[in-house]
């Protein structure tokens, strides 16, 4: 029994964030208004970015698809994480469980590569701005986009269904506020050091490499940069790279962390700290970030709060 309610013997059991925190209920608080305000702002990036003709441009189509994502990523994790702690069940079935397990890969993977097209699209801008509108062009840009989600759909669904069938002899009980692969292998009562050698090879594949990309395609627009002559273009150029620098080390930083070591050798706290800080607070800073040193967005901001003022 949990919460007063029977559970499936196939059930897993979400302990929640932070359960031996003392004020647990003041951060499942925050958490949700962490999780509204990134939701607002994240569908109004995408309101913003689509609603006005001048933002129709692969830049900023590639920001309205990691405003998507993130959007998506907390809504897949915060709503069961509340309704568990408000309700006192604790339980999520073995579908419920690979289910949230698969979006959130799907979208996590999706982001990697969101986030690597959007140096690219720096470095053309940047580096060759001549060849840019062949380059970039909005068939490119959608076949690139169509890629990106394809791609961490597949990855999704084999470390998804792969993990969700070892055996688990002991308890179902998952230390973590939902169910995240590093998580699932910890409840194995099987040998899983092949699989986890798995995942850092998938890793390297889907953070190592994007990542010294995204490194290597900011080296060469710096030196582009540092030779432009007109302090005005300096700035613009330098002002956009270093927003989405910021988003970049914001994402890569924890996730390269959590699925690069191996599982034995985090703490469960350190788990919920890095995914609570990755999963949740950044994808509320993302549009901050972008909107607050962004001109276009805030001119297309005050354009959309003048029609509803007129209206």
């Amino acid at each position: 029994m949990v919460g007063g309610n029977a559970s499936s013997v196939t059930d897993f059991i979400l302990v929640g964030l932070f359960p031996e925190f003392q004020h647990s209920i003041v951060l499942n608080f925050v958490v949700i208004f962490i999780y509204i305000l990134a939701f607002l702002g994240n569908l109004l990036l995408i309101v913003l970015i689509w609603g006005d003709s001048r933002l129709h441009t692969p830049m900023y189509i590639l920001l309205s698809q990691l405003s998507l994502i993130d959007l998506t990523l907390t809504s897949t994790i915060v709503p069961k994480t509340a309704s568990n702690f408000f309700t006192g069940k604790r339980t999520i079935s073995w579908i419920g469980c690979g289910t949230q397990s698969f979006f959130f890969l799907m979208l996590g993977m999706s982001e990697c590569l969101i986030l690597t097209l959007m140096a690219y699209d720096r470095y053309v801008a940047v580096c060759i701005p001549l060849r840019y509108p062949t380059i970039m062009s909005p068939r490119f840009c959608l076949h690139m986009v169509a890629g990106c989600w394809i791609g961490g759909s597949i990855s999704s669904f084999i470390h998804t269904v792969y993990p969700m069938h070892f055996p688990i002899c002991g308890s179902r009980e998952i230390h973590h506020f939902f169910c995240e692969v590093p998580v699932l292998i910890k409840l194995s009562c099987e040998d899983t050091s092949v699989y986890q050698l798995v995942v850092v090879v998938t890793s390297i594949v889907l953070l190592v490499v994007p990542f010294s990309l995204i490194i290597a395609s900011y080296t060469l627009i710096f030196l582009t940069v540092l030779r432009v002559n007109s302090v005005k273009g300096r700035k613009k150029a330098l002002a956009t790279c270093s927003s989405h620098l910021t988003v970049v080390s914001l994402f890569f930083g924890p996730n390269i962390f959590i699925y690069m070591t191996f599982t034995s050798s985090h703490s469960p706290e350190q788990d919920q700290a890095l995914s609570l800080f990755s999963n949740i607070l950044t994808p509320m800073l993302n549009p901050l970030i972008y909107s607050l040193r962004n001109k276009e967005v805030v001119a297309a901001l005050m354009k959309l709060v003048g029609r509803c003022g007129v209206s």
